[in-house]
């Protein structure tokens, strides 16, 4: 009984030759060198094609999956070729061990796998999540990267995507719907501006007019006065100019008002003189 235990235990360390440990760690160089070629000829290829750029970022996402997945099972496998018995103990203790130590990462690779599939959001999407906003620019594995307005990259566990809302603002289209609001006196005529907002929308080279473009207006309060609140809704062609979209059409905006003098709300301002003595 003894014996066949010592043998057992000089079978496992055989797998762990010099030759192995070479191969493994070549192996999973080239895993990663490979996956950096992959990610820059998916970034010429978006510059090559930009009106198909994300649907060429969300192939790339599931082939990344794919490759990292299989290819890290065959590398360990080609590296140690272990018979069937050492593979059942190894799977069983490499299971609990991995399910202790690293339950939060796999946590979030199993996430990962839900959110491919299930889709909540894609690459390339504008999405809110709690108080950050930005551009998804990749799902991997354990986490998700999110480029915000600002430029700053913010990564976020897959996990907290499976327990938490997100908002998408594109949905997998390269268009968006933009709002956009004036808050205006109640003296305005309230039919004319709305078609002075619409032709500002329409002439806009970032409006996308294949979707439909309204004026909302309605009351609101600012102060302790009544005002019109007019609410522009339209699309950009692509995500990547929602802000420009935005200035361009707020500044023009500005200057239609200033040109014809309409009124702004102005709410009251009250001072209160605060006396120490008292």
């Amino acid at each position: 009984m003894q014996d066949s235990k010592i043998n057992q235990a000089f079978d496992y360390l055989s797998l762990f030759s010099f030759e192995s440990i070479v191969f493994l760690f070549l192996g999973f160089g080239l895993l990663i060198f490979i996956s950096k070629k992959f990610r820059d000829f998916i970034s010429r290829l978006q510059k090559k094609y930009p009106d198909q750029r994300l649907t060429i970022l969300q192939i790339a996402t599931i082939l990344t999956f794919i490759w990292y997945i299989f290819g890290s099972v065959l590398i360990v496998y080609g590296a140690f070729r272990p018979p069937k018995e050492v593979l059942l103990g190894l799977g069983g203790s490499a299971a609990v061990a991995i399910g202790l130590a690293l339950k939060d990462i796999v946590s979030s690779l199993i996430s990962g796998i839900v959110l491919l599939f299930d889709r909540p959001f894609q690459v390339g999407d504008r999405v809110k999540f709690k108080e950050v906003y930005g551009e998804i620019s990749h799902i991997g594995l354990r986490a998700v990267r999110l480029i915000t307005l600002d430029d700053s990259l913010v990564t976020i566990p897959n996990s907290q995507f499976v327990s938490e809302y997100v908002s998408s603002g594109n949905s997998g289209a390269l268009d968006m719907m933009i709002e956009i609001p004036f808050r205006l006196s109640v003296n305005v005529d309230i039919d004319k501006m709305k078609e002075s907002l619409y032709e500002i929308v329409i002439t806009s080279r970032y409006a996308y007019l294949k979707k439909p473009v309204s004026i909302v207006v309605s009351e609101i309060t600012v102060g302790y006065s009544v005002a019109l609140l007019f609410v522009v809704k339209a699309y950009v062609f692509d995500v990547h100019y929602e802000k420009a979209f935005q200035t361009d059409i707020v500044s023009r905006a500005y200057k239609y008002f200033q040109k014809n003098k309409i009124k702004r709300p102005n709410s009251e301002l009250f001072v209160v003189n605060q006396d120490s003595n008292l």
